[in-house]
């Protein structure tokens, strides 16, 4: 069994629905995932937000706007007249749903519930593209078997026992199609694993399954050493370790998901990235294999925030950073990086939500500093211990910027150094200029 996720731009268009279809279209089984097309998201966001202003004027007009979007789709996506009235009627159906809500009350349940059309539709029309073409296929709803807990973490058993019986319910065909991001919560409401979750359900009905090979379809040939959005002369990334592609994918690439890596490490299974719009080029193959090399790729991640916590009691005292990390964990924040001194502790968080809560109480543990608008470099290569002479290009690269922290030695992979945000896009440049003056591809 293959999973393959789709993205988006993948099925941002009738037409690239249509190549999506022709590329599962073959006796390999495999469950397709799908998002929600292209924009179709942020405008169901938007359609939500206005809901909860009370602006009803404002919320039916983006409906209809967004309807009437759909009914563009379906016209370009079918070849048959009875076909463009089924998918007529799908959309009818959900904006309709949607329509529901202006007269009344509206809260965040009901916003998932709203946001979750957007998987419903892609993967509702596509299924009836797939009928039309005759290509034989299920759709399995993953609001019954999809599930997080009350922390908002995969509840990996029912995952794995209530999607083994929806496959067995349609046992024999080589495909089947499912929605990717939504889920319910522990309390049977509609949820969701977040924005770009699509890549985290793949990677969780892989590892249920025991998949041979999970593959992320997306718009890019795989991960490219820097980010291609900011730096000329890019080149994909053939091979990565699972280690290397969580630290790139947690600081900032956008091309994978960073909770993906985790369900497939555990099981074994190879991620392989790949770009729709090339299907032939190979891509990045993740997996355990790992191939030492002085410098592989370069990611930044915006909307961190630096605290920096003083304190002549932290002095030869022990117990001190035990204070400082059960504030955070009461608060439920991750911190990203961290560095410390004999009487001092510079960390980063980039969910800033309970940041008023946590400065309060981290006041009450000496003087405190917060910078906000700052970005992590995360450059991933060869930094083992044991190696000599690893990171001086780094260093050449970036002497004329200011550094104002740097985390290294926590792993063999990975160097992050954080920086303010308006010198991030120079940074990469210049790492991109010291660290890679190959210019033609791997």
């Amino acid at each position: 069994m293959k999973i393959m996720k789709f993205g988006g731009t993948s099925v941002g268009t009738s037409e690239r629905m249509r190549a999506v279809a022709s590329l599962i279209n073959t006796e390999e089984k495999k469950i397709v995932v799908l998002s929600a097309m292209s924009g179709t998201t942020n405008a169901l966001i938007e359609i939500s937000s206005a809901l909860y202003a009370g602006d009803t004027r404002e919320a039916g007009l983006r409906i209809e706007k967004l309807r009437s979007t759909y009914y563009d789709v379906v016209n370009g996506l079918y070849q048959k007249k009875e076909t463009k009235n089924s998918g007529k009627s799908i959309v009818d159906a959900h904006f309709d749903y949607i329509n529901g809500f202006i007269n009344g009350a509206f809260t965040r349940t009901q916003e998932k519930a709203i946001v979750a059309r957007g998987e419903l539709l892609s993967t509702e029309l596509f299924h009836l593209l797939l009928l039309e073409q005759k290509i034989s296929c299920a759709l399995i709803p993953a609001l019954n078997f999809m599930r997080i807990d009350k922390y908002g973490e995969p509840d990996i058993y029912y995952i794995e026992e209530n999607l083994r019986r929806e496959l067995e319910k349609q046992s024999g065909l080589n495909i089947y199609l499912t929605q990717g991001f939504i889920c319910r919560n522990a309390f049977g409401e509609i949820d969701n694993l977040k924005r770009g979750g699509s890549d985290y359900t793949a990677s969780l009905i892989g590892a249920a399954l025991n998949a041979t090979e999970i593959q992320i379809w997306t718009d890019i040939n795989g991960f490219h050493n820097n980010d291609p959005r900011f730096v000329e002369k890019t080149f994909p990334v053939r091979e990565l370790s699972f280690d290397e592609a969580a630290e790139l994918a947690y600081f900032g690439a956008k091309i994978l998901h960073p909770s993906t890596i985790n369900p497939a490490r555990q099981k074994n299974i190879p991620v392989r990235l790949k770009n729709t719009m090339d299907p032939d080029d190979p891509g990045t193959i993740i997996s355990q294999n790992y191939v030492p090399k002085d410098y592989k790729a370069v990611a930044a991640k915006d909307g961190i925030t630096a605290i920096r916590i003083k304190s002549y009691r932290m002095l030869m005292a022990y117990g001190f950073l035990r204070k400082v990390f059960e504030i955070f964990e009461v608060y439920r924040t991750p911190i990203d990086m961290i560095t410390t001194s004999e009487v001092s502790v510079s960390l980063t968080i980039d969910n800033p939500e309970n940041l008023p809560q946590i400065l309060k109480e981290l006041n009450n543990l000496g003087h405190v500093e917060v910078e906000e608008n700052q970005s992590i470099i995360c450059i991933v290569g060869d930094f083992r211990p044991e190696r000599s002479g690893s990171a001086p290009e780094i260093f050449e690269a970036l002497n004329t910027l200011p550094i104002k922290m740097i985390a290294y030695g926590g792993s063999p992979y990975n160097l992050s150094i954080l920086i303010d945000t308006k010198n991030k896009v120079r940074a990469l440049q210049l790492l991109n200029e010291h660290l890679f003056p190959e210019t033609n591809e791997n």
